[in-house]
């Protein structure tokens, strides 16, 4: 409970009652739909998508005040840790109006309900001492799940990238009121159209043009697709490598004559962000009788046949124990010598003893 009012307080102002004019969206919803925000900050980048079905006039306002410039040099005035980060007050563009920060900007949009709930990364109105009909200019981030927030505030778009941002920001070093003691500044808004997902509908014939290179540090190797053995596999792996999943990760296994393995995130060097992180997740099995020679790729998993993710492992030798159990997707179309190289690193068991990293994972088209 005392998390929860640390956090109300910290969207409540007093304010001389005024009688506001409303604004409301001059066009139609439609216009509004599939639109990203992408928010620069001193931080990082957030990008948030706009849901203007669940509240049009508040979408709008945002909209019109980013294309206007208006939220460009003002900062996140107030942060609770790891709970929200709160900004778009324009008089938070001058440090000399510290004291001011938060009562600028508001007062310009009545509620707007809707079920969208206060996870992380939502992103809704601030209210004037909780007034339902005083929201404008300002808004929050939830940088974790706030369930005692809901239905209390307008919630109007959602971090669909970085929300490690969010998290960092509410984080920093802050005052006994949450004002942070380095300036979280926001540097530009744009509007975008919500680029399109690569690979989400891709044709089977689309995947098998797709390659995979890996850049690493022993040399590049790359990988022909093979949808027609299992399209799903395929197209999640692609989408893993178009986002850089792989980029920075360590090849943690190597048995000499058998498999060189790569791609499992505990031994990823930095972070996913939590664009990435959406599309990690467990992968149907799609077995075939694809025999595991030398240059087929597979998917790892545990002892759950669906249990594979972002692991995998490319043969170095006669793998045909394994023919019909793991996930084959791909084959080496080009460094084969490479994989020869890893073959003979020292291990210490299975592991290298000096660091194999895949700097970069990119897809080519043949």
């Amino acid at each position: 409970m005392l998390f929860r009012l640390t956090i109300l307080g910290a969207l409540m102002w007093s304010q001389a009652a005024t009688r506001p004019v409303y604004f409301t969206a001059a066009g139609p919803v439609e216009a509004m739909r599939g639109k990203q925000a992408v928010v620069e900050t001193s931080a990082g980048t957030i990008v948030i998508q706009l849901l203007p079905d669940a509240a049009p006039n508040h979408v709008a306002l945002f909209m019109k005040l980013a294309t206007e410039g208006a939220y460009a040099g003002t900062t996140f005035h107030r942060i609770v840790r790891y709970g929200v980060i709160q900004g778009g007050d324009p008089l938070s563009r001058d440090p000399a109006r510290t004291a001011q920060y938060g009562t600028g900007g508001l007062n310009q949009l009545r509620f707007e309900t809707n079920t969208e709930r206060q996870t992380a990364g939502a992103v809704s109105a601030v209210l004037l001492n909780g007034q339902r009909d005083t929201a404008g200019a300002q808004f929050f981030i939830c940088a974790t799940d706030q369930p005692g927030l809901d239905g209390q505030y307008t919630v109007f778009g959602r971090v669909v990238d970085g929300l490690e941002v969010v998290q960092a920001i509410s984080a920093a070093p802050a005052d006994a009121q949450g004002r942070p003691l380095d300036r979280a500044e926001i540097r530009r808004v744009t509007i975008r159209d919500t680029p399109p997902e690569p690979f989400v509908s891709a044709t089977p014939a689309e995947m098998a043009a797709a390659r995979v290179v890996l850049e690493t540090t022993m040399g590049t190797i790359e990988l022909e697709m093979l949808p027609d053995k299992a399209p799903e596999t395929v197209r999640s792996f692609l989408r893993l490598a178009d986002a850089g999943v792989y980029d920075g990760i360590k090849v943690h296994r190597v048995v000499p004559n058998f498999v060189v393995q790569t791609g499992a995130l505990a031994y990823r060097i930095q972070p996913l962000t939590s664009a990435q992180q959406r599309l990690v997740h467990n992968m149907p099995p799609e077995f075939t009788d694809t025999p595991n020679v030398p240059g087929m790729a597979s998917i790892a998993r545990g002892d759950d046949p669906g249990s594979g993710s972002t692991s995998f492992f490319i043969c170095i030798g006669q793998c045909r124990a394994l023919d019909g159990k793991y996930t084959v997707f791909a084959r080496v179309a080009a460094g084969q010598a490479v994989l020869d190289a890893m073959s003979g690193v020292p291990v210490n068991g299975e592991a290298p003893q000096t660091d194999i990293v895949v700097r970069r994972a990119r897809v080519e088209k043949k």
